[in-house]
């Protein structure tokens, strides 16, 4: 038997009388009507309010206006279709219509997500961006040991250069390294007493990057300063994203490597081959150590851009993902009846 989708809406008289013509066509071409209210989700109204009533049989869709002679058309052709894959037996087709004809846990738990998708990620994102700077709190509040897991868990996702980090509770925000160029700020090595940081190969870096602060110093973010800004950015437009209904056009993937790669690579790039001990590129791209400014601009452009490349494409996805399942959960309703 056929599935036929029919979108509808509240006080649609051109939705009854294609579910009128639906009824008279049901004899010669036997089917199971599943009607979805698109007042029931935001994305199935954006989708068809200016077109239904809207019907869905097999791979063919028919939208307003439309007749009862263009509705025996689609379904005929609907019905031959159906007719010939079970004539030769198309295993992907009958596996179609076995999942169709019941609803399991696991469409349950992606419906789920489909719709809340927004509200894990930014959730994600809180913790990931906050639980760095909780580290630093704890220290300060005497309980060490809480902070250094804190720590611990990072340190395979960060450097945790201190010259590269935030600090709270102390003397200054940042105590980037004396290279920067920074007037009338303490710098690391004058706060630290680690010398010899310029040296990327010197062991002093590894001491930079256990270094987690002191009472006059204060404590260090556990994140750097650049990855702060990147996952923050993220989850300053998913909050955005979320405020405005998740309505933002999508970007060019120029745009994103253009304002969103382009900046963060040059800063960081630039800072890293100019580190290294090769005298032949000394001489075209002389010694730099960025600044805490450029590392939380270039990374929060990087986020922001980043995320408003993806999560535009995501919300697409999510969209097909809900109208799928609101479409075969109308089905197996309509099978129990």
């Amino acid at each position: 038997m056929l599935s036929v989708t029919l979108y509808t809406n509240d006080d649609c008289d051109l939705c009854d009388q294609a579910k009128a013509d639906l009824e008279s066509l049901q004899k010669d071409f036997p089917h199971r009507l599943a009607e979805v209210n698109i007042d029931s989700d935001p994305v199935l109204k954006n989708a068809y309010q200016d077109e239904i009533p809207v019907v869905e049989v097999g791979p063919y869709t028919l939208k307003a206006p439309f007749d009862k002679k263009k509705l025996r058309m689609v379904i005929g052709a609907a019905s031959d279709r159906r007719s010939q894959l079970e004539e030769i037996g198309d295993e992907a087709f009958e596996a179609r219509v076995e999942r169709g004809k019941s609803v399991n846990a696991a469409d349950k738990i992606m419906f789920w997500f489909s719709s809340h998708y927004l509200v894990v990620l930014n959730l994600i994102m809180f913790l990931y961006v906050g639980l760095p700077f909780l580290a630093p709190v704890l220290m300060k509040a005497g309980s060490s040991a809480p902070a250094r897991i804190i720590y611990t868990i990072y340190s395979p996702l960060c450097h945790q250069f201190g010259f590269r980090s935030f600090f709270l509770s102390g003397q200054q925000p940042y105590y980037p390294l004396a290279e920067a160029g920074l007037q009338g700020i303490l710098d690391f090595e004058e706060a630290t007493g680690i010398t010899n940081l310029h040296n990327p190969n010197d062991h002093s870096r590894l001491l930079a990057r256990q270094y987690v602060g002191d009472e006059s110093i204060g404590y260090k973010v556990a994140l750097c300063e650049r990855d702060v800004s990147i996952y923050g950015a993220i989850l300053l437009f998913g909050l955005i994203f979320g405020l405005t209904r998740r309505k933002f056009p999508q970007i060019h993937w120029i745009i994103w490597i253009l304002l969103g790669i382009g900046p963060i690579g040059l800063d960081g790039f630039s800072q890293l081959f100019s580190q290294f001990d090769w005298p032949a590129l000394a001489t075209i791209l002389p010694y730099r150590e960025s600044t805490p400014f450029l590392r939380v601009l270039t990374g929060g452009l990087f986020g922001f851009i980043t995320a408003w490349f993806a999560y535009p494409n995501l919300e697409e996805s999510m969209q097909e993902t809900r109208q799928f399942f609101l479409k075969k959960f109308a089905h197996v309703k309509a099978l129990a009846n």
